[in-house]
Parts: structure tokens; sequence; C-alpha cells
């Protein structure tokens, strides 16, 4: 840390740009705390329990701990809480090292609570003596009925009132293994009425006869976390025990065994709001049962929220820090919305993701008035040009090439702008080519197209004709095979296992398809550790887990847009209702919590967040509208309009922020009411997202207002059952095949039979609608 100037008293205080935390209602109590002088060195742990691997939700937690720790010269212990040897092992030790290494974090120690074995034995026996701890025999069932409820306090234990000497005595038989698992525990005899359930007479010790990962079968017991926790932090040294807020009452039992047994200078638990996401599972707990079901690979499955799989993915550390920073750090618990890390992460590869070419479902193109023996070289930039990066590389174009099926159409509408027969398009960074004949196979697929190119259009921008569009291409010579894995999100709504549900049954059926096709060659001089964006398709990179003997296999980091943005649209509005209730909960001054989650605003942009969270906005997207001005003003404007507000800032975040950064809103063709109407038509299901989105990128090129656009494009969604049905059973009789393969279990083949229907209504079937029949009729057998 730089060398930080003085404050009152002469307390260090930390600079701004220094801090690697942003500023919080931890670093404002570290602060007062120097400056009055009541602490010298700042010192931090993070404690997981090594039962799994660390998730998206531990981010918080390790980047608070030890960013404190270095943006105040202390330093942090890593610390395992290792006392339940019935789920621990040293596989999970190991893991959790290596996320926090990949996430930056720097530790003083690796220790665990089992080094404080003896240590904690010891200062139990200190209870004893002290006559503020006893050995119960009561079964845990009487233990739990004795205790009482919030409404009715607890009763006495009979063991209560046994002797100093017979409790010390039977707690060193209780270490001995005289006894069975079970038969006794050791409780602190505090108070059986007290309100605070937690206090009355907590368990300290438990008999557990299983072999530790690391100190064998040396202990027949081993304490509670709400014994070890506190007294290894004092042990430590430790002078800020950060934890969630979930343990925000147990500090009570935590305050009470730290003034039992140490002298000040004591740790002082602080909580804070743990990070919740949505369509998102974080407890280790529920996360178990799909790895050993078999539901994913194993706890690095890229779908899955562990930083392992985060990382396998192929997300960089610094996208995780910045959500976190995005986030905050609050003291009232809240769900943050998904959309929100994977802004995060687009917004990380933009600027480091090199273009490249791929074709993910290959169709054969023969240029037929190319030359034969004519292979040429063509220039192509890596980057944008509003991307500050140098380099390009060479595409080699020649007779043969491929490109993606869905690129061309044997029947397409009257707004299509890809390859049909009879039309233009420019293949991107190189030629001008027409379509002029098809060639099927016996069963109708078409299998290659003949095409005739333009040798005057490299480069160019023909006037004199109208070229549909630019679609993405490769020379099938050079093109080396690749196998794509598309990953998207593991759960399919919002709160995975809620209502009743279980957490299979909300499973995303097409969170993993898999296509095999072409890469540029390209990708070959580039280090393993790149990340791409395959131009048109998303951004990926190398799968670290397949050797190169295997060939080469891309997983899909995140697609380039938002595609659940429909979805969060059409959220209901009760939901919202409880996330403003959380959001805005009253602290003791009368203010909201909001202004612990953004002390950085100026007091225009204070009232613009509140306003923004009492609306039923996400605070995270309540913070993205509000920190640009340009976006906010256009925001509000529709707002306005009437329509709902949430569904209109996931349009807004997701289809007009990155454009707000660098173009005043009020310079596009379009006002705020034609852009709310879009999101009403789209809302209403008159079109689908995929149509909306073209419909907003012909408004971005001046074409009109919304309704005009989707008439002239006959964009309108198909939502008529019995049509749709239709259509429906027209694609399932000509996959006859595949209908076997998915009644037979193959059930990721409901993806291939949406995509079916969706080429065949050229994209414009109702999707929910169209899953729905489908499943039905599939399972209809």
């Amino acid at each position: 840390m730089k060398e930080a100037p003085t404050g009152a008293n002469d307390r260090p205080i930390i600079r701004e740009s220094d801090r690697s935390v942003q500023p919080n209602f931890i670093t404002k109590v570290i602060d007062e705390e120097l400056r009055a002088g009541l602490q010298n060195k700042i010192v931090t742990r993070f404690p997981p329990e090594p039962n799994g691997f660390l998730h998206i939700g531990h981010g918080m937690a390790l980047l608070l701990n030890f960013g404190i720790a270095q943006d105040y010269n202390g330093y942090a212990n890593l610390r395992f809480d290792d006392t339940n040897p019935e789920t621990e092992d040293s596989q999970f030790v190991k893991a959790m090292q290596e996320d926090m290494h990949w996430l930056g974090c720097r530790w003083e120690n690796v220790l665990h609570t089992s080094d404080y074995f003896e240590q904690l034995y010891n200062l139990a026996v200190k209870l004893i003596e002290q006559e503020k701890a006893y050995v119960d025999d009561l079964s845990e069932d009487l233990i739990r009925e004795y205790r009482g409820s919030v409404t009715a306090p607890g009763r006495e234990s009979p063991y209560r009132t046994r002797s100093t000497a017979e409790n010390l005595e039977l707690f060193k038989r209780m270490k001995d293994g005289a006894f069975k698992e079970g038969s006794r525990v050791l409780r602190a005899r505090i108070d059986m009425t007290a309100p605070n359930m937690i206090m009355r007479d907590p368990i300290l010790y438990r008999i557990v006869d299983e072999s530790h990962f690391r100190t064998g079968n040396k202990w027949n017991i081993y304490p509670m976390y709400d014994f070890a926790h506190p007294l290894s932090d004092a042990l430590e040294g430790v002078t800020h025990s950060l934890c969630s807020l979930e343990f925000e009452n147990n500090r009570e039992i935590y305050d009470w065994l730290v003034e039992s047994l140490f002298e000040i200078p004591r740790p002082h638990q602080y909580e804070f709001a743990r990070l919740n996401l949505e369509y998102t599972v974080t407890s280790k707990r529920k996360l178990a049962p799909l790895i050993t079901d078999g539901h994913v690979s194993g706890w690095d499955d890229p779908r899955l929220p562990t930083l392992a799989a985060l990382r396998r993915r192929g997300v960089t550390p610094e996208a995780v820090k910045d959500f976190v920073n995005r986030v905050g750090v609050t003291k009232t618990n809240s769900v943050t919305d998904l959309g929100l890390l994977e802004y995060a992460i687009r917004d990380d590869l933009n600027r480091r993701a090199p273009r490249v070419l791929a074709v993910s479902e290959p169709l054969k193109v023969v240029i037929t008035n190319y030359p034969d023996d004519k292979i040429e070289s063509l220039d192509a930039p890596y980057w944008p040009h509003d991307i500050p990066n140098e380099g390009s590389r060479t595409l080699q174009f020649d007779k043969q090439l491929f490109i993606e099926q869905s690129d061309f159409s044997t029947n397409p509408p009257d707004d299509w702008r890809r390859l049909a027969v009879g039309s233009e398009v420019r293949l991107r960074h190189a030629y001008v080519i027409r379509c002029n004949e098809v060639i099927k196979d016996a069963d109708g697929n078409t299998v290659e197209l003949r095409c005739t190119y333009d040798p005057d259009s490299l480069g160019a921008n023909p006037t004199d004709r109208k070229i549909a569009g630019t679609i993405h291409w490769l020379a099938a010579a050079t093109a080396i095979p690749a196998e794509f894995l598309l990953y998207d999100r593991l759960f399919q709504v919002p709160v995975p296992g809620a209502e009743g549900r279980t957490l299979v049954q909300d499973l995303n059926p097409l969170s993993l398809e898999i296509k095999n096709g072409f890469v540029e060659p390209n990708v070959k001089s580039h280090s393993v550790e790149t990340r791409y964006q395959f131009e048109r398709l998303g951004y990926f990179w190398h799968d670290p887990h397949q050797s190169p003997s295997n060939g080469l296999v891309f997983n899909r980091i995140i697609t380039l847009r938002d595609n659940w943005n429909a979805k969060r649209s059409n959220q209901k509005t009760s939901r919202a209702a409880t996330v403003t209730k959380k959001s805005s909960k009253k602290t003791s001054s009368g203010q909201t919590e909001a202004l612990d989650y953004s002390k950085s605003f100026s007091s225009k942009q204070l009232i613009r967040f509140e306003h923004y969270v009492n609306l039923g906005l996400s605070k995270a997207d309540s913070q993205l509208i509000t920190m640009n001005d340009n976006l906010a003003d256009f925001y509000d404007s529709c707002v306005t309009e009437g329509h709902d507000a949430i569904s209109l800032a996931n349009w807004v975040v997701n289809e007009l922020a990155r454009i707000a950064k660098t173009r005043p809103l009020t310079d596009l063709p379009f006002g705020p009411t034609e852009f709310t109407r879009l999101i009403v038509l789209t809302d209403n299901k008159t079109i689908s997202s995929r149509a909306a989105k073209e419909i907003l990128e012909a408004m971005l090129m001046g074409e009109g207002d919304p309704d005009k656009i989707m008439e002239a494009r006959g964009l309108t969604q198909v939502s008529n059952e019995t049509e749709l049905e239709k259509t429906l059973k027209a694609v399932l009789s000509a996959n006859s095949g595949k209908v076997a393969e998915y009644r037979d279990g193959k059930r990721g083949l409901l993806g291939f039979f949406m995509g079916q229907v969706m080429r065949e209504t050229q994209g414009k079937a109702n999707p929910q609608m169209t899953k729905e029949l489908l499943e039905k009729i599939l399972n209809d057998t």
C-alpha cells in the first residue's frame, strides 16, 4: 500500500485511489478506530469450512477480508474451519487455495482450527472451572425440547447443577473416548430464558466417532462452530471478524466467550449481507447432490457458480472483482440480478478478447466463378476500431467455404438479411457473394450452396445494389475442426427450488449444447489463456481440461448479448415489491440502507438511486442507471410513459447502457415514446425478444417507429396454439429418429427441436408456448 496521509490525531487514513475495497460501513469503522488510536494493526481472517468448493457468494467475503488487510497494511489469515470430520476433506482445502490464488488473495498464514484443538480443549476446561459450562446427558431431541421457543422460555437440564469436579471428570472421559457418540455434550451455562435462543445454554462440544483428515483418531470430541470460531479469532489476534448476516444473532455468544476467556484487546464481529444471485444456488449443501447424482460433471462444471467453475469456463478474476465491487458491501440482504455478473463478464471480455471467425454449424459454399488454383490472403483486424489494441491477422480465401447453416434460408421472409437463393450478402472482411443454386441430399437437406462472388467488392461498399447483411465464414481448406460447448444458466427460474419444486425440476435443459464446427487457424498462434470473441457467436476459450490430442474444444464463456432479458421483463410485480421492501429497510437514523450501498453518489444521484429501488429495480440495475446521467435521463423519460419500470430498466441496462457511454441518447433517431412502445410489444408477446432486438437495430438505423418496422418485416410472433402445434408436429415427423432418442431419455434434444421450430417459423414462434407444446407432445407417448 502507498504511504498514507495522516488525519485526526495523526492516525493514518486511506486515499480513495489506493483502496482495493470500495468504501463501506466496515471501512468507515476502521477509519474511525485508527483516527481514535483504538487499533494499531488490522488483522482479518477468512474461515471456510473445507466441505466443498468456494462459490461466487464467497467472493464478497474473500475480497473484503483480504482487501481490507491489504488496504490498511495489516494481514489476513486463511483458516480452515475443520471441526466436522464427517464432511471435510483435504481435496477441498487444496481447491479453495487454488481459487483464492486465482482471485489474487494473499494471506499471512495458512491455519486450521484443528491446529488449536488442544488449546480449545483447555479453554473449555477453563469455562468448566469458572462454572460457565457443564456436561449434559440429555439427548439431542430433549435438548431441543428443553430450549423452548421464541414465545416460551427454556427449561434447565436436570444435569445443569453438576459439580465442577464431576463436569471436569466427565469432559475428560468424553475426550478419552469413554462414551458413545450422541450420549453427552458440553454446554455453556448461560440463561435458559434468554430472548436470543442461541444463548440458552448452547452446545460447545459433541462426541463424533469419525476420523479427521488431519488429526486422524486422536480426538473423540470436536468443538462446535460457535465455540471454535471466536476463540480461534482471539488466539490469532484477529481485530475484525467479518462474517455474513446469518451470524448476526451469533455475535452474542461470540462476545460472551471471548469476554469470559480473554483479556482486552479482543476481536469484534461485524456482519455484512451475503452475495445472493438470481438463477443461482450458492449453498454447498444444495450443490453437492447435483454433483453426486450426475446432473453436473463435478464441482468445476462450468455451469456451476463455484469459482473453479467460473475459472474453467473462462471468466477472469478481474471480472469477478468488478462484479463484487458493483454489488457493494451492505447490511441488508437482497438478491442480485445475475445479469449484473454477466454484464461485468462481457465488459471485461470486450476489452481483452481478440475477434476471430468460427462456424458452429457448417454449411458448404462453393464459389463457382473463383479460379480453381487461386488462394488469396485477406487482412482482418483483431479488434474493433474503438478498442485501442494493435494487431491484425490474415484470412485465407479460396473456392470452398463454410458458413453457418442458420445464415441461409430456402424460404426467407421479406426482411431476411442473410443468404438466400438470388440474394447477396457480404462475407465478413471479404467479398460480396450471391447464391445461385442449392444442392440437397436424398432426404431433402441442404448440403451445399453454389455461389458467385464480386471480385470488385473487396473492402467496397457498393451503392448500386442493396446488400442484405454481413455473415461470417471460413475457408474450408484451412479451417480447423473444433467442438463448441455452449454453456448457459444452470437453472431456468430466478429462485431455484422455490414453491415446492426441487432443484432438479428447475434445471435448464438447455444449459449445455454441443456443436461441432471449425475455427480459423489463427487461434493456434495465441496462448491457451486467450479469450476470443467468435464474431456473432459469443466469447469462448480453450477448455483447460481437454488435452490437445482430443482436438480443439472451446467453452462458451458467455453470449454476446443477454438472451434472458425477456424472461426478466416478465417477472411478476409481487416479486418486485418484495425486493423493494428488503431494499428500503430503515436504519436507526430513518434513512434507507441504500445510503450504505452507494457512498460515492452525488445528492442528485442518491435521490435517483433510492427512487429506482422503490420502483422495484434491483440494486444492481439501480446503480448502473444512476451512475450514468445520460442513461438515467432517458430512463426517467421512459418511465413517464407509464409502462412497467422493471421491464424498462432491463432493456435500458442491456441494450442502451453501452451506447450511453459514448453517445448522448438524445441524439438517437427515436425517443422514449418509441423505445417504450417496442418494450410494450415484447411484453405483450406481440413480437419475440429476438424480433424486438432486430426492430431496435432498425430503429437505431433510423428506419422508423417499431410498429411500422414490425409490419414491414412481418415480425409478429406466432402465438396461435393451433397454428404452432401444426408446425411442431411437422418438425417432429421430419425428425422421428431424434424423437425416439428423446423418449429414450436424451432430454437434451429438446433444444434441437426448439431450434428446428424457430428455423421453420423464422424465429417468430412464441418460445414459452413452443417449449410447453413440445414437452406435451414429446411426453405423450
